[in-house]
């Protein structure tokens, strides 16, 4: 596809009371980021290096997320909110100049893939004034309708309303996305009117208004999983699940086994590398990157962890945000790992948390061990040597250093550093009473008769 400005409209202003919730409908989120960031992150892969996201009045939180998602991004306000055109001429005076192709996006469509985009601007390039998006869903219900001509061409959008009932049998349908001639936008949008049942101004009508001055419009065909809008909890969940599926796909094509696909939840930056092993019923939150030939037990959860190449997780392992696993290190059943460093080697196999730590090359820790970083007001680093073995059920107290190739003994509730090759041991002498279980047993035997 040859190189040309281009400039995404994305519509964003829309308020989605069907979704029930106190959070703007384009910020709930699919696999770990908002509908709007999907959005934005396909207007960025297209090649639109200008961005234009239409909100409401009183939306600073989609500002911000737009925003923090490009800081590029240019912000258009829609005041009045009278329809589809309304809402992209609010992109007026951002792009007076602009004669590149114009990319009208949804925000609460964020599905759409880069090979569909593509297709579009090839459309537009090849003559087209107009490119609409259609589909071909299983019922096409109220959708508006996609009238085209002998050769292909499209002739018109007719809303559902008034289709007649010859138009009311085609199947292809209407999405709402549009690829314009940046020339013409304004000038066609300017010649929309809102004689209508609804009062509000449509963008659909820039087809009759285009083919009127003698430019050609065209449509462009997508799968309707594509351009599935989001307006309740109900069609968030469907995008959910086709996001997750094409996530799954792409995974084990680039070399991932995964034992039960569908029961393997990833966040949109999820990476792994070849030959890596997901287990079922394991979930990635997002900034995970797993490296070639690890393996991760069923019933894991990481989120913001690197893994290292030939680790082994789980099953029930538990990374949080600024976990790193080298290479053939081992965090086994039970173990939360937080912002610690567990290097070449190490084992954390049993029913422990490490946080703000370092777990040296080699290092063993033993079943039951915890790093007591917190304070009630701030968090202390622990530093266990390479080598070190630290027994069952001890309890490191931050700040402290275990040395390398140091040992402390089972049950230890360690305060103090611990040298290289030294062995810690805190804990009471044991004391044993002789008999003292036999007469124990006979007295309270004797006081229940």
């Amino acid at each position: 596809m040859p190189q040309k400005d281009i400039a995404a409209i994305i519509l964003a202003a829309g308020k989605g009371t069907r979704m029930k919730s106190d959070l703007p409908k384009v910020l709930h989120q699919i696999a770990g980021r908002s509908m709007l960031g999907h959005v934005i992150r396909c207007a960025h892969e297209i090649g639109a290096s200008r961005q234009i996201v239409v909100i409401g009045p009183d939306m600073p939180d989609v500002k911000a997320a737009a925003q923090n998602e490009n800081p590029d991004a240019e912000i258009a306000v829609q005041y009045a909110q009278m329809g589809t055109a309304d809402a992209v001429n609010a992109a007026r005076e951002p792009l007076a100049e602009f004669t590149g192709d114009a990319l009208v996006l949804y925000a609460d469509t964020p599905l759409l893939t880069l090979p569909t985009l593509e297709a579009m601007l090839d459309a537009r390039r090849a003559g087209a004034a107009v490119v609409v998006l259609g589909f071909r869903p299983d019922d096409p219900a109220e959708y508006g309708r996609l009238v085209t001509d002998e050769s292909g061409d499209l002739e018109a959008i007719v809303e559902f309303k008034e289709c007649t009932p010859a138009q009311r049998e085609i199947g292809f349908c209407n999405s709402g996305v549009m690829a314009i001639d940046g020339a013409l936008l304004f000038t066609l949008l300017s010649e929309v009117d809102n004689d209508n049942a609804k009062g509000e101004y449509y963008l659909t009508d820039i087809v009759e208004i285009a083919r009127r001055h003698g430019h050609r419009c065209a449509a462009v065909e997508a799968d309707p999983d594509e351009v599935l809008g989001v307006n309740s909890r109900v069609e968030l969940a469907q995008a959910e699940a086709i996001c997750q599926d094409r996530m799954r796909h792409a995974a084990m094509l680039d070399g991932a086994t995964l034992r039960d696909p569908k029961t393997t939840y990833f966040s949109f930056d999820t990476v792994l590398g070849r030959d890596v092993i997901v287990g079922q019923h394991v979930v990635f939150g997002p900034g995970v990157k797993v490296a070639d030939g690890a393996v991760i037990h069923p019933f894991s959860h990481l989120e913001g962890a690197d893994v290292g190449t030939g680790a082994d997780i789980g099953p029930y392992g538990r990374l949080r945000p600024g976990a790193e696993i080298g290479p053939d290190a081992k965090i086994g059943n039970f173990v939360e790992i937080k912002k610690a460093r567990v290097e070449e080697g190490a084992k954390v196999n049993h029913l422990s948390y490490i946080g703000d730590a370092r777990i040296g090359k080699a290092a063993n820790v033993g079943a039951g061990t915890i790093t007591c970083n917190y304070d009630g007001f701030n968090k202390h680093f622990t530093d266990i040597g390479a080598g070190a073995f630290i027994g069952s059920n001890s309890c490191l107290v931050a700040p402290v250093k275990i040395g390398d190739g140091a040992y402390t003994g089972s049950g230890a509730v360690v305060t103090e550093d611990v040298a290289d090759d030294a062995l810690a041991i805190v804990r009471p002498p044991q004391v044993e009473k002789a008999g003292w279980a036999k007469n124990f047993r006979q007295k309270n035997a004797g006081e229940k008769n």
